[in-house]
């Protein structure tokens, strides 16, 4: 049975929202205290609506890391942009993350137009201000003057990278946040199942290891997994899936060295995060085309 409403922790779903690349993901990772989001230098790394949760005496928050908003008609894209807007309408908080180190542009403009029904439920979060070219007095007047309905109290300069200036912005977050029930038992950090979490580290490790082109051209397909050694270990098929056949070569490498070290890379973390030794089997393969089928792009970016 529920608390009265008195005595009710604070309980929110927090959607984070921002241009590519402004450390959504470092961040929902930092204030979660885990590996819920794959990370990387590679725009538009996260595809979908990945879920990290924060509980303190406070009460719960479950940070909704989205996909980068990016102007582009490709229909990938526009998968990645529906995830976002859902994500915004139904969260109880918006977290907006801007990069300091970079001008405000056209996405930041689209990004603040679409906001403007929602700054009541907007919080400002203005990233990596320890870089050398952080300015965040031009961002303070793209605020002022594209989103003026959010308060000065309500933005925040961070560095998620350096763990700097993010406990006034969680003392926000609950501040504003309903009172609630809890969503999740409080060890969790994440509520993603381990087929997901596998495959998207292998896909972090493989991005991050191929030219820039090819990352947005693949996806990873956990085939199938199977507990071993009563239990004490987790063996897992699993396959980089490529658009082109030209491209597996590039996966493989020259002797298989790349795939190799895709493979390594991958089970280290995995072995570090799962309470199982994990013994990866990885291969690639080809999906023709893959990012124009409607079926697969629901299945992959839906879940």
């Amino acid at each position: 049975m529920s608390e009265s409403a008195a005595e009710l922790k604070k309980a929110a779903f927090v959607a984070v929202v921002g241009r590519p690349s402004v450390g959504k993901s470092t961040l929902v990772n930092l204030l979660c205290g885990g590996k819920v989001a794959i990370v990387s230098a590679v725009p538009q790394t996260t595809r979908n609506a990945i879920r990290g949760i924060l509980s303190r005496d406070e009460g719960q928050l479950v940070f909704v890391d989205t996909p980068g908003r990016h102007a582009s008609e490709k229909k990938l894209n526009k998968k990645f942009m529906s995830v976002s807007d859902r994500s915004m309408e139904e969260a109880d908080l918006i977290l907006y993350v801007l990069d300091a180190s970079r001008s405000p542009a056209a996405e930041e403009d689209a990004i603040a137009e679409r906001l403007l029904s929602l700054t009541e439920k907007t919080i400002v979060a203005v990233n990596k201000i320890d870089t050398k070219t952080a300015d965040c007095e031009k961002i303070n007047v793209f605020l002022s003057d594209k989103l003026p309905g959010i308060k000065a109290e309500r933005c925040f300069k961070i560095s998620a990278l350096k763990d700097e200036g993010t406990g006034p912005l969680l003392a926000c977050l609950f501040d504003l946040a309903p009172r609630g029930d809890a969503f999740y038992p409080a060890d969790y950090y994440t509520d993603q199942d381990v087929q997901f979490r596998i495959a998207e580290i292998i896909r972090e490790k493989a991005i991050t290891r191929l030219r820039e082109e090819l990352p947005h051209s693949l996806y990873v397909d956990v085939a199938d997994t199977e507990f071993r050694d009563g239990g004490k270990k987790l063996w897992v098929r699993a396959f980089i899936v490529t658009e082109r056949e030209s491209q597996k070569g590039m996966v493989v490498g020259k002797g298989g060295e790349m795939i190799k070290s895709i493979r390594q890379a991958a089970q280290k973390d995995m072995n570090r995060i799962f309470e199982w030794k994990i013994e990866l089997d990885l291969r690639v393969k080809t999906a023709h085309d893959w990012r124009h089928n409607d079926g697969l792009l629901k299945k992959l970016i839906d879940r």
